[in-house]
């Protein structure tokens, strides 16, 4: 199950990665700087992909993983190609085609809705939460040398 990089005003749920309100000791703190960082570098990028293309904006919860990796990674191919196109022609162009457009996803047969329950019971998870958190700030402390 994958996760993202939140900040406070998140819940505490299994796919969140929060940062530690006070952090006490070095692990802790070195999480939190790291923690900022990443999420600051992320949601610069994800607001530029949500500019250009209007379907990363649109609900993601109906689709499955491996579709909304398969639609990141085309945005985000698509975007790198536009960008070192602009730099061939000395273009700089900001303004995005169709960034006011309505995009409908199509649909697909969703899972049952016990399937579905037991999914949202594990993204919901409060303890999942605090132990995804308390793994990566272990998992940046080994990395970091720590003691």
């Amino acid at each position: 199950m994958g996760y993202y990089l939140a900040d406070g005003i998140y819940p505490e749920w299994a796919t969140f990665v929060k940062p530690i309100s006070s952090p006490v000791g070095r692990k802790r703190q070195h999480f939190v700087v790291q923690q900022a960082a990443l999420r600051k570098d992320v949601e610069r990028a994800f607001g530029v992909l949500q500019s250009r293309f209007p379907i990363v904006r649109g609900a993601t919860r109906i689709w499955d993983q491996k579709t909304l990796h398969n639609i990141m990674t085309a945005c985000i191919i698509m975007h790198n190609m536009i960008i070192e196109e602009e730099r061939l022609n000395g273009e700089v162009e900001h303004v995005y085609d169709g960034a006011d457009e309505h995009v409908e996803p199509s649909h697909t047969p969703t899972p049952t809705l016990q399937a579905f329950a037991q999914r949202y019971g594990m993204i919901t998870s409060r303890q999942g939460h605090h132990q995804l958190r308390d793994d990566l700030v272990e998992h940046l402390w080994q990395l970091h040398g720590g003691e």
